[in-house]
């Protein structure tokens, strides 16, 4: 877990990866509660009997927006603010799911600060480059350049 001290550290890290969560399963649990809580359940994330006879390797996969929901957990458990009051997500620039990712398998979130801009008068906007990994995969799951508003 990295502390920044405030945001004037923050700022000297733009460029460097800040660290890479611990791995979490994305159990079938999960992605059906996932499922439950978007009303999307198309058979490829919820129904197991199928997906052993119709997808490759013979199991459902996470749902792309599933895996990440958790970046900001990712994040969270990688670093740190001091003095913070708030944080708010911003958004989004860029998402590309580029692996499915099957049940029981496990992921991590690897942090990398990309940008900060200053907002007056208390505010940082910091574009986060994330990267989540599958354990044992060739390629991401998903890459994304997120966007969170700090407020001190």
């Amino acid at each position: 877990m990295r502390i920044f001290s405030d945001f004037s550290e923050f700022k000297a890290a733009v460029g460097s990866e800040v660290g890479a969560s611990e791995w979490i399963e994305v159990t079938q649990e999960r992605i059906n509660l996932f499922a439950q809580a978007t009303c999307d359940d198309q058979w490829i994330h919820v129904d197991q009997e199928r997906a052993k006879k119709e997808m490759p390797g013979g199991r459902t996969i996470a749902h792309g927006l599933l895996s990440l929901s958790l970046a900001p957990m990712f994040i969270r458990s990688v670093m740190g603010i001091k003095g913070l009051r708030n944080t708010l997500n911003y958004g989004a620039d860029r998402i590309r799911y580029l692996s499915p990712v099957p049940a029981g398998s496990r992921i991590r979130g690897r942090t990398s600060i990309a940008e900060v801009e200053d907002v007056p008068p208390d505010g940082l906007r910091v574009n986060y480059h994330m990267v989540i990994e599958i354990e044992g995969g060739q390629r991401p799951a998903c890459v994304a350049e997120l966007i969170a508003l700090h407020y001190r």
